[in-house]
């Protein structure tokens, strides 16, 4: 039993790794962030959609749950642009380090979604996350639009996870996954056809592009969601959001042995990347503790 749990734990920080190369890999593909994004979503949409074949899935949602996965859908899509976008614009570590904020974004939001009040320490911590933010702010200026949208990002990323939260209860997870992932490349498809942007240049891609796609919508989506799914059921949600906030850390050391020079940033860089990523993990440590004295309380 205890061997099975240690398996589970490395497991989750193996699909958090491959998390934080899904930044590299945004570098390292060619294409802009708008097709980029509309070939990672085809892509991990048919994964999935074999992933429910191979397990025998079928299930039948109203029309009301349909709009709210495709408003979903929709979210993750501009998030993904924002993030890619960002990641084109500026750079891996700056992304990521940014996006570290989301935490903060969700503390927010849950009030307005979950009906329940702002916490003390969550407006402590989220100072503390705008001091990282200003120090970043001021050494990385040639990053701005890279930082903009990497905030935008985070802040989509976080209304993402708040809305699923409610769908997660209710509905299969890969059935999730498969119709927002689906909704969200059919807007993008809207738009390019719209745009005028398909063309045979759009889909004439490098080698290495398809292969890096490849692996984005195979391994970094598609497994990374169902196995993530799978690992959740045996360690506790608070390991959980612990590791996952070791993510922009596993991105950050990857951009900087695979990119290298590009990633070299200044040492006040750092320290407010630091500043974020520390305050995210206390946040998540003070949250359980009080969480817990609350359960002990309430079995007294």
């Amino acid at each position: 039993m205890q061997n099975d749990k240690l398996l589970n734990y490395l497991h989750l920080h193996f699909i958090v790794f491959i998390w934080g190369f899904t930044a590299v890999l945004g570098a390292l593909i060619s294409i802009e962030a708008i097709p980029l994004v509309w070939y990672r979503m085809l892509m991990a949409t048919f994964f999935v959609f074999l992933f429910l074949k191979f397990r025998k899935i079928k299930y039948k949602f109203p029309k009301k749950t349909l709009a709210g996965f495709a408003l979903a859908g929709l979210i993750i899509a501009v998030h993904w642009l924002a993030f890619f976008g960002a990641i084109k614009v500026g750079n891996v570590s700056v992304t990521l380090a940014i996006m570290s904020t989301g935490a903060f974004f969700t503390s927010l939001l849950e009030p307005l979604f979950y009906k329940r009040k702002i916490i003390g320490y969550e407006v402590f911590f989220g100072i503390l996350v705008i001091v990282g933010l200003y120090i970043i702010f001021n050494v990385e200026g040639d990053y701005f639009y890279g930082i903009l949208l990497a905030l935008l990002a985070s802040f989509l990323g976080a209304l993402f996870s708040v809305i699923n939260g409610k769908f997660a209860v209710k509905y299969n997870a890969s059935d999730i996954s498969f119709y927002e992932l689906g909704f969200g490349m059919l807007c993008i498809t809207v738009y390019l056809a719209f745009s005028g942007s398909f063309s045979a240049a759009f889909f004439q891609l490098e080698a290495t592009d398809w292969g890096y796609l490849f692996i984005l919508a195979s391994a970094c989506t598609a497994y990374a969601f169902i196995a993530s799914v799978h690992v959740m059921k045996w360690i506790s949600p608070y390991t959980v959001m612990l590791t996952i906030n070791m993510e922009p850390v596993y991105g950050i050391i990857l951009a900087l042995l695979i990119l290298g020079e590009d990633e070299n940033m200044s040492p006040k860089f750092y320290y407010g990347a630091l500043i974020i990523i520390v305050t995210v993990i206390a946040n998540g440590i003070v949250k359980n503790r009080i969480d817990r004295k609350k359960r002990t309380l309430g079995n007294t």
